[in-house]
């Protein structure tokens, strides 16, 4: 299940549809209870990049993308507006309809809708649509059977109401699987010179103390789908290894850490290697003290050799034999 994110209040929350060639998402959020904060909030997302924004205050969507100020007129930023300010009065009054079902009345609470689609470069298409409260799943759409699935007892209510005409799931069910999908290709055109370049990481491997984990930080890269994992002597490790999620960088490309759990004496009988599918030969490993190291990462105990040949000589006095990609 796609997790919920609260984009504005901070809560990290991005679904990377990485096996995808390219997605479209949107993110609706309602809030209740913070005083001088937007009461509604929603934005579009393309392939990780945001598109537009709007919320209560402002009552204006506005692009985030010149490719999406350039391309559409006034005419599509005021349906847009319009659509989100009849979106801000149906997801306040939600709002007010779930709490009760939870016993409620003040405090903190949050009402969300994520749908999009994804289109991958075989044609395969797929497409979601859920809600999520107080950070929880509460209901979302089963394309295959138009029906509505509630995630606990208290979003019975709302899926036997949405069940019993069945207009609701079938209108989704249409737009996730064409509309939606149509829109994508426009966007994807309009922004086609930043959504479909291709950028490679820049890999800095971590490592606080002999002792501590060993981190393999992969940044900067476009798209989003980079797998970076460990090998041991020649064999992809799977123990003790601890895989983190893509995140975005303010630039619009990604960044995505793996850590290694290994102790001194596994690291100096081994060869480990960090490795991904943008990686070339990279000469690295791990020192006791980094003013004897060539190109150390800071204060950490972790370093790397730079990938010029001709530092070969000096890099073998320097570092041991194991080694990553880059």
């Amino acid at each position: 299940m796609k997790g919920f994110i609260l984009l504005v209040l901070g809560i990290g929350l991005l679904h990377c549809a990485s096996a995808a060639t390219h997605s479209l998402r949107y993110v609706y959020t309602a809030i209740s209870g913070i005083p001088n904060f937007p009461e509604f909030v929603n934005l579009g997302i393309v392939d990780g990049m945001q598109i537009d924004y709007y919320d209560s205050n402002t009552k204006r969507v506005v692009p985030k993308q010149d490719w999406m100020a350039k391309t559409e007129g006034s005419d599509y930023w005021e349906t847009e507006t319009q659509v989100s300010i009849g979106a801000e009065q149906t997801f306040k009054a939600g709002i007010e309809n779930i709490k009760p079902r939870f016993n409620q009345t003040g405090g903190v609470h949050v009402l969300q809708r994520m749908y999009g689609c994804e289109l991958d470069d075989d044609g395969i298409t797929r497409g979601y649509f859920q809600f999520g409260y107080d950070g929880a799943d509460f209901l979302s759409l089963d394309k295959s059977t138009r029906t509505w699935t509630a995630a606990n007892q208290k979003a019975v209510i709302t899926k036997l109401k949405w069940d019993a005409t069945g207009d609701n799931a079938n209108y989704w069910k249409n737009y996730l699987e064409n509309t939606c999908i149509e829109w994508l290709k426009k966007y994807v055109n309009y922004g086609k010179d930043t959504l479909e370049r291709k950028v490679p990481p820049s890999v800095s491997l971590l490592q606080k103390t002999p002792s501590s984990p060993v981190t393999c930080h992969a940044t900067g890269f476009y798209p989003s789908g980079v797998t970076v994992f460990w090998q041991k002597d020649g064999q992809e490790q799977h123990e003790d290894v601890l895989h983190g999620e893509i995140l975005p960088n303010g630039d619009g490309t990604f960044q995505k850490s793996t850590q290694l759990k290994v102790t001194p004496e596994e690291w100096k009988n081994n060869k480990y290697q960090c490795e991904h599918n943008w990686l070339r030969p990279h000469h690295w490993s791990c020192c006791s003290s980094p003013d004897r190291c060539c190109g150390c990462c800071g204060c950490c105990g972790c370093c790397w050799g730079r990938h010029v040949e001709e530092e070969e000589e000096e890099r073998e006095r320097l570092f041991s034999s194991q080694h990553f990609r880059r």
